[in-house]
């Protein structure tokens, strides 16, 4: 009996799990699509062709760095994303003690 309930409470919470995911894959998709729409409305009837030069610019030079340089870029990314989180810990940190202090 314990194999079998164990199996089942197992299996059980992996189909939450999956609803959930799936539901927030769900929700992101809707994001994503209208995003995809607004952006598409906001560039309707405009000359996009110097943000497409810029963004061919763009491909072009990534394409064109060194492996050196590409990891240095990578690596000011990370850096940028690490300090990003960082601030939002203090500030949910400091939401936190306020919080508290009441």
């Amino acid at each position: 009996m314990g194999l079998i309930a164990f199996l089942k409470k197992s299996f059980g919470d992996m189909k939450r799990s999956a609803k959930a995911q799936h539901e927030v894959d769900k929700a992101e998709f809707a994001a994503a699509k209208a995003e995809a729409k607004a952006n598409f409305e906001e560039n309707r009837g405009r000359n996009t062709l110097a943000r497409a030069k810029a963004d061919a610019k763009k491909s072009w030079d990534d394409a064109h760095m060194t492996p050196a340089e590409r990891e240095a870029r990578a690596q000011e990314e990370r850096d940028a994303r690490i300090d990003e989180a960082n601030a939002r810990a203090e500030a949910a940190n400091a939401r936190y003690k306020a919080a508290r202090r009441k």
